[in-house]
């Protein structure tokens, strides 16, 4: 009688759980001596409760129904197995239950996997609740390392619809950014048949929407993790296009956000995929329709259909974004396409500002890979003052928007990008200097890589700020990061920095001290051959100084240092210490006869005559056009 009153009836679920009806139902159905029929229709009656409201749902998560309904699985009755399995499914569905609670028990993963072959409906509904429940690596790997894969290959071929769905989706769980699992499913056959080549069964137009989506999402996991190469038939004759044709408008919203983000995943580090993506079926005009919902209100009469395109309009727009910012990360042509499209910078730029902070995400996303192109940074960002809403998303986001938004800063501060001297103005070196500050490494990349750029063929009011901003022990702690990245732009930054004559002069009469002690230190580090290349390049720009020569004059162990690199056994660094030596020794500049003279003395006029036979061009010219200041 319970059964049939709250069936489809959500108000007399609710009156029956305020009533106490959950723990007498549980304990009838845990009780030994209650008949197999009784508590199989116990089973039924909370997985009719739990079909309610999420509020019903932690009602019976409170009563501990969970520990009570994985007991009942060790019942030798399939009828009430199947019921248990049945309000399992409905409960760990919900949103508001906890997948850990399938894994508090060890033996529970193998018991259900001994399940599997029971019945279709032990089938269905463990795979259902394994798709529900595997969230991130942690899960895979367990599921993975109990036979997972094994287990459930072979139910793809099933006869039921409901129980080849629920697998397929259980294997596109199990492989997403999975390399391990993806790996192994290439190699899994069933009746003779490979894993893939079923998947691209199931990707045929005549299947239904959702296992086409399912299976394409399969796919492009095992693309991904580099188990099926990019430019096979099965991705590119077969996944590609059924992603597309997922983002064309007669498909529902949901399965145009689901379709546009796998695609986007798919092709976001292949440039050929890319391309092919970007001239299939018009995809870049078809996504702009992504932009147009809720629709105009005269159309819509229906308000649960206005309900449901709202909730959908800022996901449409979000998939949109990501996947522009796929198919413009490489290819100078498809951006040009993209920002061709109908009002495609203003809806970037709303997209900073939006109240959903992962279509804020994706719009960055966009713009970042936008601005990997010269010629749009030159016009189109310029049109649309794109700086603006960019610096403003920078003021106090979170990490991960912070990321992207500073990466796409380092493309605008590029010397030829128009957009630098209004974001000089707008307090940048004051955002950039604090994100060097920051714990997260990529933060302090971005924030010393656009330092880098803004100081690159700067004038010396800008070079002073950088320096003011940033202050002597920011720049040691910089130039000692464990990071080589960071390390590199920092050393890029003082290059930069130390460029003209005027500007070496001015930065080394007030900073040469700190300076020249952060040369010596990283010159006796441990570091890489391009770390100690860059840091006598600094040298040879201080040596190109007029003034700031002596700090290098007057410092023999700087001295020796050049004369050590000079001989060593990698090319670049010889030629950089070569350098040096040919801005000190230069015939036309003051004080130039006392400094040949210290360093001839010094063994280096030998070291020069042995380089001029050496078999390196590059060097053997260098050695030459110095000796050629001593002859002079």
């Amino acid at each position: 009688d319970m059964k049939n009153a709250v069936i489809g009836n959500n108000k007399q679920k609710a009156n029956l759980i305020v009533l106490g009806a959950v723990p007498r139902l549980l304990y009838l159905l845990q009780q030994e001596t209650s008949s197999t029929e009784l508590r199989t229709e116990c089973a039924v009656v909370l997985g009719s409760l739990a079909m309610g409201t999420e509020n019903n749902v932690k009602s019976l998560l409170d009563c501990h129904i969970i520990p009570a309904l994985l007991q009942g699985l060790l019942s030798p009755d399939l009828k009430f197995i199947e019921a248990c399995l049945r309000c399992l499914r409905t409960i760990f569905i919900s949103p508001v239950t906890p997948e850990d609670l399938l894994y508090t028990d060890a033996t529970v993963i193998s018991h259900l996997m001994a399940l599997l072959s029971r019945s279709r409906y032990t089938q269905e509904y463990i795979c259902q609740i394994f798709s529900h429940c595997c969230k991130g690596p942690d899960h895979q790997t367990i599921l993975f390392n109990h036979g997972a894969v094994q287990n459930i290959a072979h139910l793809l071929v099933s006869t039921s619809y409901k129980v080849r769905m629920q697998a397929l989706k259980c294997f596109s769980v199990l492989a997403f950014e999975n390399p391990q699992v993806s790996m192994t499913l290439v190699n899994v056959s069933v009746d003779g048949e490979l894993l893939p080549q079923i998947f691209v069964k199931m990707l045929q137009r005549d299947k239904p929407i959702e296992m086409q989506l399912t299976s394409a999402k399969c796919l492009t996991s095992m693309c991904r993790a580099g188990a099926i190469r990019t430019d096979d038939s099965c991705i590119v004759l077969k996944t590609l296009p059924c992603l597309v044709r997922m983002c064309s408008k007669e498909r529902l919203l949901e399965e145009r956000v689901e379709g546009a983000e796998t695609l986007a995943y798919l092709i976001e580090t292949d440039v050929e995929l890319q391309r092919i993506a970007s001239i299939t079926d018009h995809l870049i005009v078809m996504l702009a329709e992504y932009f147009k919902y809720p629709s105009s209100v005269s159309a819509i009469t229906d308000i649960k259909r206005l309900d449901h395109d709202l909730k959908h309009a800022h996901e449409l727009r979000q998939a949109a974004f990501k996947l522009y910012a796929s198919l413009g990360a490489n290819d100078e042509d498809i951006r040009k396409k993209i920002i061709e499209t109908e009002n495609m910078m203003d809806r970037i730029v709303n997209g900073l500002s939006e109240s959903s902070i992962k279509v804020r995400l994706a719009a960055v996303r966009c713009l970042h890979s936008l601005s990997r192109s010269v010629q749009q940074l030159r016009t189109s960002f310029q049109d649309h003052a794109v700086w603006k809403p960019l610096m403003k998303v920078l003021q106090n986001a979170p990490n991960e928007i912070l990321v992207v938004a500073s990466s796409t800063l380092c493309n605008l501060l590029l010397e030829f990008s128009p957009s630098k001297e209004p974001i000089l103005e707008s307090g940048a070196i004051e955002l950039l200097c604090s994100l060097t500050q920051s714990e997260n490494l990529a933060l302090r990349v971005n924030g010393i890589w656009a330092l880098m750029n803004m100081a690159f063929q700067a004038e010396q009011k800008i070079k002073s700020d950088i320096l003011r901003g940033l202050s002597t022990e920011q720049l040691f702690q910089l130039l000692s990061d464990s990071d080589v990245n960071v390390l590199m732009k920092t050393l890029g930054l003082l290059r930069n920095l130390l460029s003209t004559r005027p500007h070496i002069d001015h930065i080394m009469s007030t900073h040469g001290k700190q300076i020249m002690q952060a040369v010596t230190l990283i010159l006796e580090g441990e570091h890489n051959i391009e770390v100690k290349e860059q840091t006598l390049c600094i040298l040879a720009n201080i040596a190109d100084g007029t003034t700031a020569k002596e700090l290098i004059m007057t410092n023999d162990d700087i001295l020796q240092k050049i004369k050590y690199y000079m001989s060593h056994s990698n090319a670049k660094l010889q030629l950089a210490a070569m350098f040096c030596i040919s801005n000190l020794i230069w015939n036309e500049e003051e004080g130039s006869q006392e400094r040949q003279d210290k360093l001839r003395d010094m063994g280096i006029v030998d070291i020069l005559h042995k380089l001029s036979q050496s078999s390196d061009p590059n060097l053997c010219d260098k050695a030459k056009t110095a000796l050629q200041q001593y002859l002079a």
